[in-house]
């Protein structure tokens, strides 16, 4: 008689329901969503047919649930581990399938009780980015939720399983006991030992200083000192590569290939996510890398681009600059990553040079010439943090006479006195009526080596005044300098407004934003947001857990920016790189940066503190915020204190749940080692500084953590996007001169080709064009301030907190509406009509001029 096979899975099936009607097993479903390699990628459509294979031949993705309340006294105390459950359902999917959700069945008893962890082994060849897990149904509690948003490679590159933790918060002390090793063998994992070179899959995140700017290996041209480890040329630290040194320099970091630029390391969840990728690839890169190819001066040299006219550059915008596209696409193959070259050749045509009309000229082509707009500018453009009150007249330096000669400003009183309404100057000074926009100090030490490279610049100094309507009207103009003698030499211009003592006038203004626009993008934006806020992020990642209240208040405000800066390491502000070729400091940009971060304060970044600093503000506890503004119409400030405001008291409300005593702050070991590695290794130069909160009290810890989101939101968005709408437009804002002097009788008689010659050499203006477009966009994915991924705690007071912040954001919104309505506030608007909107909390994707993202994402 024949006997039938066995089936072992109706085997299997049977025995659980056998356990489950005696009592002991129940199952649990959950359901895994992630997205797969292949996403929005054509080249890696292949993969997924692997995935398919390695799921036919038993290679799965298994999980298995963490107790977190029953120990393993077997395993180290560890939580009891459950029995190893797969993903069911693994199909090859469509590209347009943005995420793939699985089920998964796990088997429960007693002994797992509550899940508070997950182990997940994949055995396919590819990656797959896992975003959640949620349990139904747990016995006794219901749902659990994971929030993972992690990339997860094959199992042989990870040397411990990994982990991942259901979304409740816990302080050290407070861990469950079965989660407790699983807690500190996380953070072991994310420091690593400090050596080897880092690969794609790696997630350790680790310090190291600035010394992969340069390339030495190309000739002395291409060497940079090292920033960072040095009192000379202290800096924040970046994270660590690993990279092999340079064969002529041990000191120095080997570069990466312009083509594999989107390759460079960083722990592999902080690159950008694959729809980020295609954005930025298609909208931003693109444009840059256009022009980043060593051909790319000589074809300006076969095609000359001489801008006669301010109506010559409107083509630009207008209508384009035809080029030779085909050629000029075959020359760069070799340059471009793959991603690149593809998104240029599918959309560009003939016309390469093509613009957005920038703000600043969209309504009016002129008014940005007016000096009501070039005072206005400083207190609501892209560069609002510098202006500050004038407290002495004349104004004095700073810098050691030994070393730098007498720096005493040569602007007297016979250049300003007829222009103060009647005020002598010690009352307009009294009277808090006088202010400057002063670039002398900063660029003096520098000023006669940057004079001896391709481009030109003065030290200025800008004296303002305050009208009675509330807006600044300028009064003089300082241009200082070294002759070859090495002696002082200065000059004060003051407004006119015919003849060639106008356009001399105009110049001076453009002169002045030159430097300025320097100073943004070298120290506003780059050292002060970027740069400073990368050893916070790393400290992070290393000392505090995922389960810690802290990190999960602070995480989303580092999405994305170890990455760009990695970037802007990669091509942006390394030896030759697009920000030495378009600003006026060259070579010595991030050398002139890192003099200028000795004077960097932590406490002084926080928005009222900045003002009161500047003598843009005064204490007074009857204000709303604690301080009152000297220019009551000063938009940066008035809306930045609204969202100030809003995020401390958010933050307030977090941190008091967790916190309910000083001495809970005190004994949180993983809080108090994050800010120690904070002062003593990511801003290491600065450690001994007396000026570090000592994180001993929960309003330190508030205000820190206030600090470093503002730094990361509404600081950066405010410096950063308003790049395009006023800096696209070089003769707004120029970014470097010519090294050629201007001809005096050619200002006479064309006074308009004199200007763009000397202000707006070419090609820098339009490679700095396509770089602040670039920087100026918003992608498709980005995450507002207010808003966060849903299901992130499971602490209903906290998550009341955060709905009111949102709401407090949607009021500010409307809050700044409404005044740049207002007719009375002369500064919101201004002759250009550009309505100030910087820190409007919520954006369209695209070029906007608004928005605040919760992070340094761009």
């Amino acid at each position: 008689m024949s006997r039938k096979l066995s089936d072992p899975s109706m085997d299997e099936n049977a025995s659980k329901k056998a356990r489950y009607e005696a009592g002991e097993t129940k199952t649990i479903k959950g359901t895994v969503v992630l997205m797969k390699k292949n996403f929005l990628d054509l080249t890696d459509a292949k993969d997924a047919v692997v995935d398919q294979m390695d799921e036919i031949l038993g290679h799965k993705v298994s999980l298995q649930l963490i107790s977190s309340v029953n120990t393993d006294l077997a395993n180290k105390g560890r939580g009891k581990l459950g029995k190893p459950a797969y993903l069911e359902g693994w199909k090859i999917s469509t590209l347009t399938e943005r995420d793939a959700t699985f089920s998964v069945n796990f088997e429960w008893n007693e002994e797992i009780g509550v899940p508070g962890a997950f182990l997940i082994k994949n055995s396919h060849h590819n990656e797959f980015y896992l975003k959640t897990l949620t349990l139904d149904d747990v016995p006794g509690h219901g749902k659990v939720y994971f929030v993972c948003n992690s990339w997860i490679y094959h199992s042989e590159y990870y040397k411990k399983d990994r982990v991942f933790f259901a979304n409740q918060s816990y302080l050290p002390n407070e861990t469950p006991a079965p989660l407790q090793y699983y807690r500190e063998e996380e953070l072991e994992n994310l420091r690593g030992n400090g050596t080897g070179k880092r690969e794609e899959w790696d997630r350790v995140y680790d310090y190291d200083v600035y010394n992969d700017l340069g390339d030495p290996e190309k000739g002395e041209t291409h060497v940079r000192k090292i920033l960072g480890g040095s009192s000379d040329y202290p800096y924040p630290r970046r994270g660590r590569t690993g990279r092999p040194p340079t064969k002529i320099d041990p000191k120095c970091e080997s570069r990466m290939p312009l083509r594999k630029t989107l390759d460079i390391f960083v722990p592999r969840d902080e690159r950008f996510s694959p729809l980020k990728m295609s954005d930025f690839a298609a909208t931003g890169l693109k444009s840059i890398f256009q022009f980043i190819v060593p051909g790319f001066l000589a074809l300006f040299h076969k095609t000359p681009l001489e801008f006669d006219s301010f109506k010559d550059m409107l083509k630009l915008y207008e209508g384009g600059i035809k080029l030779p596209s085909k050629s000029f696409v075959d020359k760069i193959g070799d340059h471009l990553p793959l991603e690149l070259l593809k998104e240029l050749v599918r959309s560009d045509g003939d016309y390469a040079f093509k613009f957005p009309m920038p703000q600043v000229i969209r309504e009016d082509k002129s008014a940005w010439a007016t000096d009501e707009e070039f005072a206005r500018e400083m207190l609501a453009g892209l560069n609002p943090v510098v202006v500050h009150c004038l407290q002495e007249f004349p104004p004095t330096s700073k810098l050691d006479p030994k070393l730098f000669g007498e720096q005493r400003s040569t602007i007297s009183e016979e250049h300003v006195k007829d222009n103060l309404d009647g005020l002598p100057i010690d009352q307009a000074i009294k009277d808090k009526r006088l202010f400057i926009l002063d670039h002398h100090d900063s660029l003096m030490p520098y000023l006669k080596r940057i004079n001896t490279t391709t481009t030109q610049t003065y030290a200025s100094r800008t004296l303002l005044f305050l009208k009675e309507d509330g807006s600044l009207k300028p009064l003089a103009i300082e241009l200082t300098r070294e002759d070859e003698q090495s002696r002082i030499v200065s000059k004060v211009y003051t407004p006119a407004e015919s003849g060639v003592e106008a356009t001399i006038w105009q110049l001076a203004k453009a002169y002045v934003t030159v430097d300025d626009s320097g100073y943004h993008q070298l120290i506003s934006h780059w050292l002060h947001t970027h740069a400073v806020i990368e050893p916070f992020i790393i400290a992070t990642n290393r000392q505090l857990s995922v389960l810690h209240p802290i990190y999960k208040l602070l995480h989303p405000h580092f999405r994305d920016t170890m990455y760009i800066n990695a970037l802007a390491r990669q091509l942006l502000i390394n030896a030759d790189g697009i920000l030495e070729m378009t600003v006026f400091p060259g070579k010595f940009s991030l050398e002139m940066s890192a003099t200028i971060y000795k004077d960097w304060v932590f406490p002084q970044q926080a928005l009222p503190a900045d003002l009161i600093k500047r003598g843009m503000a005064v204490e007074d506890s009857s204000q709303p915020h604690g301080i009152k503004l000297v220019i009551e119409d000063y938009p940066y400030a008035v809306d930045g204190l609204e969202i100030w405001s809003a995020i401390k008291t958010w933050v307030r409300d977090y941190c008091n749940f967790y916190y309910k005593t000083d001495e809970m702050v005190q004994k949180d070991t993983e809080l108090q080692s994050w800010w120690k590695e904070v002062r003593e290794k990511g801003h290491g130069d600065k450690k001994d500084e007396p000026w570090w909160p000592k994180l001993q009290t929960r309003e330190e810890l508030i205000e820190c953590c206030t600090i470093i989101i503002w730094i990361a939101s509404a600081l950066h968005a405010a410096i950063n996007f308003g790049q395009y709408p006023y800096g696209g437009y070089p003769p707004n804002r120029g970014s470097c001169l010519s090294p050629k002097t201007f001809d005096y009788e050619e200002l006479k008689s064309d006074p308009e080709k004199a200007f763009l010659k000397t202000i707006t050499p070419l090609p820098q203006s339009i490679l700095g064009i396509a770089l602040i477009e670039a920087l100026s966009l918003h992608t498709s994915d980005e995450v507002f301030l207010g808003k966060r991924a849903p299901e992130w705690t499971t602490d209903e007071e906290p998550l009341q907190a955060f709905e009111r912040f949102g709401k407090k954001l949607e009021e500010i919104e409307q809050k700044i509406v409404n005044m740049n309505n207002d007719l009375i506030l002369k500064n919101r608007v201004g002759p250009a009509n550009i309505p100030y909107t910087l820190l409007c909390p919520s954006s369209e994707l695209g070029l906007t001029g608004r928005g605040i993202p919760n992070s340094v994402s761009i």
